[in-house]
């Protein structure tokens, strides 16, 4: 059984691109505005975001309530996505889902506190949750599996470029509240999976992030490693973006001053 290195390397492309837009546009920036940008800009973020995520392009309104709502109910009933509440994590993604249809269709009632500023732009978010788009971008990543593929396993790497977006989200909301460690004391069953998140690009720091809400870079030991952390740095110095509260360098931590112990 031979290795598919241009398949793992398409696979890895796709994988770290479509997080890397997710975690910085939909997330840092859409749901909590960590920093702020032109007008122009958001446009070309919005657009990459699309392009990244493809048949799995999430709504960046519908997902910054479904994160708000994730933030002020962390593991409680009201969580859209919470382990603790609901341990199987296909029933959790299905719960999860069925909100996010709700909120596109008006269906689902949203607290006016949850639906605050968000990016917005109807004429791509139609295109992007139309069947069209979805089939169409599916099409391409099988084309370009089978195209690449030298055995028939290799095409197994398509349906999950097929639905990388909800996989992502998978990964992160059920490791993140019931695998790992934790440096804060927080109310919810928040934990850090991976002290060097390469798998989710700082997603993964799910207990400092509820501790830190507003704070761009989610690591917060010396130690750990938020991969997303410096280019969005970078960003900031190249005057791309502004940071609210610009650090001195890449490598700003919690530590010691605003960091507390561990927590037991």
């Amino acid at each position: 059984m031979s290795l598919p290195l241009p398949v793992i390397a398409f696979f890895l492309g796709h994988w770290w691109v479509s997080v890397f837009f997710q975690t910085f546009f939909l997330h840092r920036y859409g749901a909590h505005r960590m920093f702020t940008m032109s007008a122009k800009w958001e446009r070309f973020f919005y657009l990459c975001t699309y392009l990244a995520q493809g048949s799995s392009y999430l709504n960046p309104r519908a997902y910054a309530i479904l994160h708000r709502m994730h933030h002020a109910y962390s593991d409680t009933e009201k969580d859209p996505h919470s382990p603790v509440q609901i341990p199987n994590p296909a029933r959790m993604m299905n719960h999860t889902r069925d909100i996010y249809r709700g909120i596109q269709s008006g269906e689902f009632p949203i607290e006016e506190r949850f639906d605050g500023w968000s990016p917005q732009w109807p004429a791509l978010d139609r295109v992007g949750r139309s069947w069209v788009s979805s089939l169409s971008w599916g099409a391409g990543y099988t084309a370009v599996y089978a195209l690449l593929a030298t055995e028939w396993w290799h095409l197994l790497f398509a349906p999950i470029s097929w639905f990388m977006g909800p996989i992502h989200g998978a990964i992160v909301n059920w490791c993140g509240h019931w695998a790992g460690y934790r440096n804060f004391d927080t109310k919810d069953a928040s934990r850090n999976t991976l002290p060097f998140d390469f798998v989710t690009f700082g997603e993964l720091f799910q207990n400092n992030h509820h501790q830190h809400g507003s704070r761009p870079n989610f690591a917060a030991r010396r130690w750990e490693l938020d991969p997303a952390w410096p280019a969005i740095w970078l960003l900031d110095r190249l005057g791309i973006i502004e940071l609210k509260d610009r650090p001195r360098s890449a490598h700003a931590s919690l530590e010691p001053e605003h960091a507390p112990g561990p927590a037991t």
